[in-house]
């Protein structure tokens, strides 16, 4: 999923909450003031504005750098503050052989596609943001620097710390699945981070985007709060909850800031390599899904918009904010509405398990879009689904009669969740 603009939320009047360990961010005067000239009393999803200094000099008119980490590959857009797209490119992943391959993978890809953008444009790029799946979790040395356990995937489920979760979340709370980060972070603390040896003591959370983009500025332990969301960051408090900063893991929790958010300047060495401007802002990212809504540039209360790639994401705009771990359906914070839905395991990474690409171009000929299939299945990459139902045991289904009612009627009861006036 790609999106078609570098995304910013301007920051809300209050400060958000952060976390009682945390490294500072640094910056430049100028920088400082071009975040303060972005504080407005209201929050509003635009394309990044920022005034550049060189706006009109050498380096040519502003562009704006988005980045779209998804399931299988990177992509990129290149774009001017009228969305007119100036460049763009992608990557696929390479071949991964175990979990820490992911980072490497990641890694490559991102400093490929800078190596992709045209020289002549790299000096006009006023900022960069970067969006990932949501979920995807590691864990950092932050004073090394070195990955110390992870990536854990956006799917990956950890039951072994759910009943740890349920015990200190509300009753349904989104972390309350065993895919959230949540559990993704108490499960690795379980195991390594509280085992006496002061693993932990340095160790700092990152979702994907967080990672990706600390190579690019160096500051550890800044996110934004669609990322934050599963693991337990409240957008509509602003703040982390006390029941979740009350636990011993806290420390390893970034502090959160709006999506698109200045973070700081691009790293020297970055910048000398791929002739980018000093002037250049890193800025703070968001989920894939979310990217996507924002590409489609729909709005408006009862608007949604289905995202289907790997896997596949529903979000539909609702003015009132509705969270329920049992259907896998949460909300995500947009301006001054709410983004409520959820992602499902289901979509093109099962095909692609099963068939080739030519394989796919074939059949897809004999399907009439204008008839019903007589097919009942259910297709799943592996065990277990998010949503409509969160159900971490869930197989793949050929003809799942008794799993399509269950799922059927999660759906239903997630369809009366919604606020009055909301359609699909």
């Amino acid at each position: 999923m790609v999106p078609a603009l570098t995304l910013s939320v301007e920051p809300l009047a209050h400060r958000h909450h952060h976390p009682a360990r945390r490294a500072p961010c640094s910056g430049s005067s100028g920088f400082r003031r071009s975040l303060n000239r972005a504080v407005t009393s209201r929050a509003r999803v635009t394309m990044l504005s920022r005034q550049d200094p060189g706006a009109d000099g050498a380096a040519g008119t502003p562009l704006f750098l988005g980045i779209d980490f998804g399931t299988s590959g990177a992509r990129y857009a290149l774009i001017d503050r009228q969305g007119a797209i100036h460049s763009e490119g992608k990557r696929a992943y390479a071949p991964v052989g175990d979990a820490a391959g992911w980072a490497s993978s990641w890694r490559a890809a991102l400093f490929q596609l800078l190596g992709d953008i045209p020289p002549a444009h790299r000096p006009s790029i006023s900022s960069i943001s970067i969006d990932g799946t949501s979920a995807t979790t590691l864990i950092v040395d932050s004073e090394t620097g070195e990955l110390l356990a992870g990536p854990f995937l956006y799917n990956e489920s950890f039951p072994d710390a759910l009943p740890a979760v349920e015990s200190i979340a509300p009753a349904n709370h989104t972390v309350c699945s065993a895919s959230s980060t949540l559990c993704k972070l108490v499960s690795w603390w379980n195991t390594a981070g509280s085992d006496g040896t002061g693993s932990g003591s340095a160790a700092v959370l990152m979702h994907q985007s967080d990672w990706l983009l600390w190579l690019l500025h160096g500051q550890y332990g800044v996110s934004d709060y669609n990322n934050a969301l599963k693991v337990g960051y409240d957008p509509e408090a602003d703040a982390y909850p006390s029941w979740l900063m009350a636990q011993p893991y806290s420390r390893m929790l970034p502090s959160v800031m709006a999506p698109g958010a200045p973070i700081a300047a691009v790293r020297d060495d970055v910048l000398s390599q791929y002739g980018l401007s000093k002037e250049c802002v890193v800025c703070t990212g968001t989920t894939d899904s979310i990217a996507a809504f924002l590409a489609a540039r729909t709005a408006g209360p009862g608007r949604a918009v289905t995202s289907l790639g790997s896997t596949l994401a529903v979000k539909l705009v609702s003015e009132a904010r509705v969270d329920d771990a049992r259907f896998g359906v949460y909300s995500h914070r947009l301006d001054d509405a709410w983004l409520v839905g959820g992602a499902s395991n289901t979509g093109g990474a099962v095909l692609r398990q099963l068939f080739t690409d030519d394989q796919l171009v074939v059949l897809s000929r004999d399907i009439d879009p204008a008839a019903a299939s007589p097919l009942d299945y259910y297709p799943l990459p592996r065990k277990g689904e998010r949503f409509p139902v969160s159900d971490p045991d869930m197989a793949p289904s050929r003809a799942p009669r008794a799993t399509r009612s269950t799922c059927t009627a999660s759906w239903n009861r997630s369809r009366e969740l919604r606020p009055r006036g909301t359609v699909c």
